[in-house]
Parts: C-alpha cells; structure tokens; sequence
C-alpha cells in the first residue's frame, strides 16, 4: 500500500474529492475502494478522518446538487438519459419513482447505498420539485453515512488493507495487473449485466403510430400503464388506459383475455417489459409494450388525458 499511500499523501484528500466526485455524476468509477483505503492511510498517520469525511461528503453535495438542477429545469428528460447511460438498467425509472413517491426525499439519506440509485433519485428530487432545505438535509445525511461507513472501514480493517497491498507488492508488476484486471472486470459485469437486461427485453414492440391507428380502427384491444401515480399524475395518461394497480384488483372485466398494449417512462420500455410477462401469465395475448412510452406518444403530439 506504500505506493498509494504515498500518492496520497502527495495530493491530500484532493484526490478522494475527484474520485467521489467523478463517480457521483455519474461515470462508473468505483470511489468507494479510495474511500477505504483513505481511511487505512488516516489510521496510519494520514490525513484526520474529518478531513477525508468532509472531501467526499463536499464531492457527494456537488454532484447531487447538479443532478437535482438538471432534474428541476430539464425534467423527466433527464432521468431518460441517465437511463440509457446507467449500467444498472434495472434501476429504472418507475422503480425509482416508486421509491420516491413512499419515502420522498428521505429515500436519499440510503440511496447511496442501493446501485444505480443514488444518481436518479437526486435528480428524482429536482423532477418532482422537492423542497430544496429538504433534499439538502437528507441528501447530507446519506452522504455521510456513505462517506462515513467507507472510511470507517479503512480505520478499523487498515491492517487488512495494508497487508493486501502487502501481497500485490510482492508480486511487481504482476500485482497491478491484477488490480487492472479487477477493475476492467468489474466493468465488464455490469456490461454484461446490462446487455443480458436487454436482451430479456427483446419482445415484439407497438409503435405510437401503429397504436393509435389500432384506436382509431376501433380495435379491440386494452392499454395498461404501468407508471406510479405520481408519474401519471405529472405527466398526464393515454385516453382510456387503465393502470395495472387496477388491473390486478379486478376492476376490469377483461384482466384474462384479450391483446394488451403496456406502456411505462423509461427509455427501454424496462417496466413495461416485465409488467408484460405478468400480463401473459395472466391470459393476455399478445401483449406489447409501447416503443418510447409516454414521452413518445406525448412527442407524437397524441392526445393525452389527466388521472
């Protein structure tokens, strides 16, 4: 660990606010190994734990700050776009929005905890226009005990620590390649993870067109969203659409029979996918998810109604 310790100690808790930082916004850079070995280094005559804590909880506020703006002016756009960038593609939209709408803003003080949530529940918070002292007051408090929990287990595990670094020491060159190799794989299952997602996706899709000429003919045919309330309220429904919460409770008659069209918020119809294998199960056939969701048929200019 001599090495690392050193370039630690040649650029100070600098280099833990840039890596916390970098990884916040979004760029899948694992910080949180920094973290751990930030707080081997403090238990070793380093940098004071407080210092170290409070450059990643700056890192953290700055990031979430800027997602939460990005949210707040540009709206639900934003959180498409963090979608189809995220190498966790089954933390979508709805899920996150689910969350959000039975936690609020509390949900931030364990989002850091939970992959691929943190980022778009921050800027969740800025979509739905969440009180500002409120998503700062909670988002402080999962900073820090993110922050805090990393660093802390550099303190108390530092002997650990130092005698892994021990053993890629040993090994020369050797022991960096293995460290390259660890991070070249982590990023490589969460490719990989992500690719399969999709591939579990590949069902035949509706586009808006062909679904509103379908309604138009007067085909018989039943279309399900499968956004949270709050979703639907915000961003208005297809005419006539039910939601799935109701199909489920039997207040349509046709919950076994007959073609379904499902459509949710996320970029990759992920939510409407699996609401879609619930719905085969349930006697529908077939069942299309809507290529692009609600923001497609609003960009249509399609008619949209209010829950």
């Amino acid at each position: 660990m001599g090495t690392v310790i050193a370039w630690l100690e040649h650029v100070g808790v600098t280099a833990v606010f840039l890596f916390v930082l970098v990884e916040q916004a979004g760029l899948p850079i694992p910080a949180y190994p920094l973290l751990i070995i930030a707080g081997a280094w403090s238990a070793q005559g380093g940098a004071p734990f407080a210092s170290i804590l409070g450059a990643a909880i700056a890192a953290c506020l700055i990031a979430d700050l800027g997602w939460y703006v990005a949210g707040h002016r540009i709206g639900s756009r934003v959180l498409r776009a963090m979608c189809k960038l995220s190498l966790e593609p089954d933390s979508c939209v709805s899920d996150t929005e689910r969350m959000f709408t039975r936690f609020g803003t509390r949900v931030l003080s364990f989002a850091k905890f939970v992959p691929g949530l943190a980022a778009v529940a921050t800027a969740m918070s800025g979509v739905t226009r969440a009180s500002l002292p409120s998503f700062i007051f909670y988002d402080l408090i999962g900073a820090t005990l993110w922050s805090g929990v990393g660093i802390a287990l550099g303190v108390i595990f530092h002997d650990a620590v130092d005698s892994v670094f021990a053993e890629l020491a040993t090994l020369g060159r050797i022991g960096a390649f293995v460290v390259l190799a660890l991070f070249v794989a982590f990023l490589g299952l969460k490719w990989w993870r992500r690719h399969q997602f999709f591939q579990e996706l590949r069902m035949s899709r509706i586009s808006v067109e062909e679904l509103s000429a379908l309604r138009a003919a007067g085909r018989s045919l039943i279309v399900i969203d499968a956004r949270p309330s709050a979703s639907r309220t915000r961003d208005g429904m297809i005419p006539g659409a039910v939601t799935f919460e109701a199909l489920q409770q039997g207040e349509h008659g046709r919950q076994h029979q007959g073609e379904a069209v499902v459509y949710c918020a996320c970029p990759n119809e992920a939510t409407a996918a699996r609401i879609a294998k619930q719905l085969i199960a349930m006697g529908f056939h077939p069942v299309r998810p809507l290529a692009g969701g609600i923001h497609a048929w609003r960009a249509a200019g399609l008619e949209i109604e209010k829950p």
